[in-house]
């Protein structure tokens, strides 16, 4: 059996993790609003038409931020059809997924659900066919408490207290010719720093996002962000990072190291970022929001699912409800790894998304809500990693791999609140065919025990969760871990996924 060995220690912190870094991603796309987050006909509809199931199993979720209301819906997005009386809002072609959309759900209601869900409101705002006068009539609506045109608009709608947006996407994969309003990196720093320097007269506490590559493998990678970072360094606090990841042709090999491709990609945005602070001469760091992430078969989109025809706009059609596999939760458990080892710049994060739509969370219209694979590395994660993650010190075998070259067969990261004393260790098994057998030193941990383990494995690696078997997977305790004096020894299963909380 492989062995591998690595070392924790408090005292070599990566960095403090933020709590967004546990965020997600509503998009007005497909059944993940409507039949999806809201669907007033079914039995647990609350007053509001949302869905208690779903509310329940989002809070488990444990996400802390979500953004909204797009992704590519928003470069088409008008935000005034989405307040006011429902009755009055028009319904508008959405471009962006060939769809109606009926605005019947807007800026209120989303507001008012993440009130019972208990997150925080990411808003983006469209620079891909409006600019920055929208963006502030948008933020007078939003966050001023009264006495104005909009924020009085929005105490008639409903809403005596301001929302209370402080974190603002500028925008949405502005690098990609299918979006909206595409613009060069030249023109969309331009108007990104217009836009950001316009909305921080409001409020100069505002957090503003610009809009890095929506993907490591676009032509213009690097370049767009050194040029988008040139014209707005001084004006914003995070570049986003979007990636998603599928097997291709069979390559589970290749596949299960996804997160290797995550580590280069972050590394390689920090390094630009800090590249032009260089130049600047700036003492200001800009860290990474890694707001759309997900293991997500595009392909098959582009192959079967695409909605086509002049006169062909359905209102939330299935769109892109992939179905997650053993191996799609290891690598996704995998991707949350390397999230944490990066969490020094990698401060917020939203996993695209959130119900129905490339998501944890399923649902069947006037039926149950259920799990996917993915739901367990995340929840798990989110309650489990506090405090600080660690760096560590891990010695483990490696294998070929046809996109990545040599890489290591485990996977791993740790994090170690000093509050609590607890500490939680996240380990991904990349071998199809072997157990691996991992020795943790954790003299530096002091005298702790084993709070809980948890291990997501199965000898079917395509088993997924489904309306008809909607609990066929999910993770069990390791009876494999024990302590030995300054050691803590487990095994971990073929392609598995492992979490072990100490205190």
């Amino acid at each position: 059996m492989p062995t591998a060995r690595l070392t924790i220690d408090p005292h070599f912190a990566i960095g403090p993790i933020n709590r967004r870094l546990f965020g997600s991603f509503v998009e007005h796309l497909g059944r993940c609003v409507y039949d999806g987050l809201y669907e007033p006909g079914h039995p647990t509809a609350d007053a509001e038409g949302f869905r208690q199931d779903v509310i329940d199993l989002v809070k488990e979720l444990g996400v802390s931020a979500i953004r909204y209301p797009g992704g590519n819906f928003v470069s088409g997005f008008r935000w005034e059809d989405s307040v006011g009386p429902k009755e009055d809002r028009p319904r508008r072609l959405d471009l962006a997924w060939h769809s109606t959309e009926t605005n019947e759900v807007g800026l209120h209601e989303f507001a008012s659900w993440l009130d019972k869900v208990g997150s925080e409101l990411m808003l983006a705002v469209n620079l891909g066919t409006r600019g920055t006068l929208e963006a502030l009539d948008l933020l007078e609506y939003s966050n001023i408490s009264g006495g104005t045109a909009l924020s009085d608009q929005r105490i008639a709608n409903g809403a005596t207290d301001a929302f209370g947006v402080k974190m603002w996407c500028l925008g949405n994969e502005m690098d990609g010719p299918w979006q909206l309003g595409h613009r060069s990196a030249d023109d969309y720093g331009k108007i990104a720093s217009q836009t950001a320097k316009a909305l921080r007269q409001v409020d100069p506490s505002l957090e503003l996002v610009v809009c890095g590559s929506s993907s490591a493998h676009m032509p213009t990678f690097g370049e767009w962000e050194r040029v988008v970072l040139t014209h707005t360094y001084d004006d914003v606090d995070y570049i986003s990072c979007h990636a998603y990841y599928e097997e291709k042709n069979g390559d589970l090999d290749s596949f299960l190291a996804s997160a290797v491709d995550m580590d280069h990609f972050i590394e390689s945005v920090v390094a630009t970022a800090d590249h032009v602070k260089a130049v600047k001469g700036s003492s200001k760091t800009i860290d990474i929001s890694f707001d759309e992430w997900n293991v997500w078969y595009i392909d098959r989109y582009h192959g079967v699912d695409k909605i086509e025809g002049v006169d062909n706009w359905p209102v939330a059609p299935r769109l892109l409800e992939d179905a997650y596999s053993v191996a799609d939760a290891v690598v996704f458990g995998n991707l949350m790894i390397s999230l944490l080892k990066h969490a020094d710049r990698v401060t917020s994060a939203s996993l695209a998304q959130l119900v129905n739509v490339i998501a944890p969370i399923m649902t069947e219209p006037g039926g149950i809500a259920w799990k996917q694979t993915t739901y367990f590395p995340f929840a798990i994660t989110s309650r489990l990693a506090q405090g600080r993650a660690l760096e560590l010190k891990l010695d483990a075998p490696t294998y070929s791999t046809e996109v990545y070259g040599e890489v290591p067969l485990v996977d791993a990261v740790a994090t170690h609140d000093d509050e609590t004393g607890r500490s939680a260790v996240f380990l991904v098994n990349r071998s199809q065919t072997e157990a691996i057998t991992v020795t943790v030193d954790i003299g530096g941990l002091g005298g702790v025990a084993i709070l809980e383990t948890h291990t997501l494995a199965d000898d079917d690696l395509t088993a997924v969760n489904t309306l008809q078997d909607p609990e066929r997977v999910g993770v069990h305790a390791n009876d494999s871990a024990a302590i030995d004096g300054r050691e803590l020894v487990i095994t971990l299963p073929p392609v598995s996924w492992t979490a072990i909380s100490l205190g």
